[in-house]
């Protein structure tokens, strides 16, 4: 055991700024001053003033507003982020200007041309073709710089196999889509840019991301750090169980992976290092609690709204289809630090490390936005009225003490910040829908799922396990809604075709889960390699070593396909319990397995046993039930034998 930590000092915002664009392009901004610095303020506040008025006054059809939320997203995106990492000082080059032109005026195109646009869908002008063109050409490059490589990548190679399907080899011929016809799907249809995707951008992610800028400014944020010190600090092992809990926090109102780790972990990184856990380890149980917060609900990095529209569910029911998996993937990482801890011989935090809980608990209010957030949205009110009722309710909360109280200037750098925070999703969705759209024209996603069937034989578990690794690659680099976007559309249908009855939901939670995973898992790993960049480890072992911390989030969606019990789905809660305390129980026993500490350290072929009873456990039926809880049973009551003959009690 080390010495008594100190808390360490939180990075400057600067600092975590930095980090967070060496990691995630969505962060990495120019660095303005004077004049352009205000306009940019000043066109990022009109963006969330025009999308709140549209929202609650006055909504435009459908189309014009997609494209004028697109022409706000295109016309930031290239005044705010530079084409190279070199260029992120405070000048923008002419070309940057004409970029930001031209992607405000194919916007525009559509509010200017709606009913002409409309009356002659399928007979599009020489006029018409040049905007669609520089449209999809625009998107691609402003997803380059506010996204990355990985989701231009994947979509340029989804429009050349439309254009080039007639030279396809195999089942993945097509005849081939004409330019014409190609461009006008993508830019004139609602399967293309301006689909569903950018829909749900337009509707329900700003309007979400907006609310989480506002918390934001109430210090929300450093609220939720003190309250899972006040919480788990004392515990064995303390930080590591204050960046799960605090994670889990943020994740109920945040969009990325990396800022996740980089915002928490600036604070918890450090603190886990200096109490004794290993460099790797530290950055992987932020890396990997971070990457959770994709899936917990409400929000689950605002793919809850595109899965309830994909599935044609309601979206109080994907919440709480997502409630249990997501809490057992954290109970499965609590499971992992409190066993590392044990073997470490690691003690948790001392009251002077710990923040005043009379303080604490005075502060409680400031979550009343977020419970009050989530019963607008589970009381069947619209998401956008949820999303706009939140926003006011954190103005008033704030507003009961001088420190949260917001200022208009507050409002006014809440307004812009929204705005800034959702130009990658704006980017990232438009290049989604293109893929959709092709998706449409081409047939790909059957084709794709008539592969996978082939190749797994038409069984169930080959055919997750072929799933789970395309979904893993599907989603490496990929922001959290472009990711459920394109496991969805390409990989989901290969389980819902199957014979066996998984349902519908089922199988997008599924890929989605396996998606977001591509966050902690090598090669790619962003959230992983950011963390490694705060606890000076080496990054490839980081990766490793969140896989196999997170090792929760590649069981829990196998269970879920062979028991929906789990995500509520035709149930009781008596059935749902069962199957929640059972698999809780089996992780029980994967973690002491993968960690070799139980009540005492576990021999290689005893951490074998405990890992096989363990997932005997989470796999269903009565019979695996049964002898993994005797396995189980016996492995703790030698382990209690064993400790007792040598004269030491249970730790604890």
């Amino acid at each position: 055991m080390t010495d008594n930590p100190k808390v360490p000092e939180s990075m400057s915002q600067a600092e975590i700024q930095k980090m967070i664009g060496k990691y995630d392009p969505d962060f990495a901004l120019r660095r303005l001053e004077g004049t352009m610095r205000a306009v940019t303020f000043t066109f990022a506040v009109l963006f969330s003033v025009y999308q709140l008025y549209v929202s609650f006054f006055t909504p435009l059809p459908d189309q014009v507003h997609r494209a004028v939320h697109l022409s706000f997203g295109l016309g930031l995106i290239f005044l705010l982020y530079p084409s190279t990492k070199k260029a992120r000082g405070g000048r923008i080059p002419w070309y940057d200007y004409l970029l930001a032109a031209l992607g405000i005026g194919v916007g525009l195109y559509w509010l200017l041309n709606f009913e002409a646009l409309f009356n002659r869908i399928g007979s599009f002008t020489t006029t018409d073709m040049i905007v669609g063109g520089l449209a999809v050409v625009l998107v691609l490059i402003a997803a380059l710089r506010v996204v990355g490589v990985p989701i231009v990548a994947i979509t340029v190679v989804f429009l050349l196999y439309a254009y080039y399907g007639n030279q396809m080899p195999g089942f993945l011929e097509h005849r081939g889509v004409s330019l014409e016809r190609l461009i006008g799907q993508m830019y004139f249809t609602s399967e293309g840019i301006l689909g569903t995707p950018l829909m749900v951008s337009a509707s329900f992610i700003f309007l979400f991301l907006l609310f989480g800028s506002f918390l934001d400014k109430t210090s929300v944020g450093g609220y939720f750090n003190d309250l899972s010190l006040f919480v788990a600090g004392r515990r064995i092992g303390g930080p590591a169980k204050v960046t799960i809990f605090s994670s889990a926090l943020q994740g109920t109102i945040s969009g990325s992976s990396v800022a996740n780790v980089v915002t928490s972990g600036a604070f918890t990184i450090p603190l886990m290092k200096r109490i004794g856990y290993r460099r790797e380890f530290a950055g992987a149980v932020e890396a990997s609690s971070s990457t959770g917060g994709q899936i917990m609900p409400p929000i689950m990095g605002a793919a809850a709204f595109l899965m309830a529209e994909f599935t044609n569910t309601p979206y109080s029911q994907v919440a709480l289809a997502a409630l249990i998996p997501a809490l057992l993937f954290f109970a499965g990482i609590w499971i992992m630090v409190h066993f590392e801890a044990k073997r470490l011989g690691l003690r948790g935090l001392r009251s002077e490390e710990l923040p005043g809980g009379k303080e604490v608990l005075q502060k409680l209010y400031l979550l009343i936005p977020i419970f009050a957030m989530i019963g607008f949205l589970m009381s069947g009110m619209s998401p956008m009225r949820s999303a706009i009722y939140g926003i006011l309710s954190v103005i008033a909360v704030g507003a009961v003490r001088k420190a949260t109280r917001m200022s208009f200037g507050d409002i006014l750098s809440a307004l812009a910040d929204g705005a800034r925070s959702a130009l990658g999703v704006v980017a990232a969705t438009a290049c989604a829908g293109m893929i959709v759209g092709v998706v449409t024209l081409t047939g790909i996603g059957l084709k794709f799922a008539n592969g996978l069937l082939e190749l797994a034989g038409g069984l169930l578990l080959p055919t997750l396990i072929l799933t789970m690794l395309a979904s893993l690659l599907l989603g490496m680099g990929t922001p959290t809604t472009a990711n459920y976007i394109i496991t969805s559309t390409i990989a989901a249908p290969a389980i819902v075709a199957l014979d066996y009855p998984v349902p519908l939901l089922a199988a997008h939670m599924f890929v989605f889960y396996f998606g977001i995973a591509a966050d902690i898992t090598p090669p790619v790993a962003l959230a992983s390699f950011a963390a490694s960049g705060i606890a000076d480890s080496n990054p490839l072992k980081t990766g490793v070593e969140s896989t196999r911390v997170a090792i929760a989030a590649f069981i829990i969606p196998f269970i879920f396909v062979y028991q929906p019990q789990l995500l509520l789905i035709d149930t009781t809660w008596v059935e749902a319990t069962n199957v929640t305390v059972t698999a809780v129980i089996g992780m029980i026993g994967v973690g002491a397995g993968m960690i070799g500490f139980w009540l005492r350290r576990l021999h290689t072929f005893e951490r074998l046993i405990v890992i096989a009873a363990g997932l005997l456990l989470i796999i269903p039926g009565l019979v695996t039930d049964l002898v993994g809880f005797g396995t189980l049973g016996g492995m703790l009551t030698l382990q209690y034998v064993q400790r007792r003959r040598h004269g030491r009690g249970l730790a604890g």
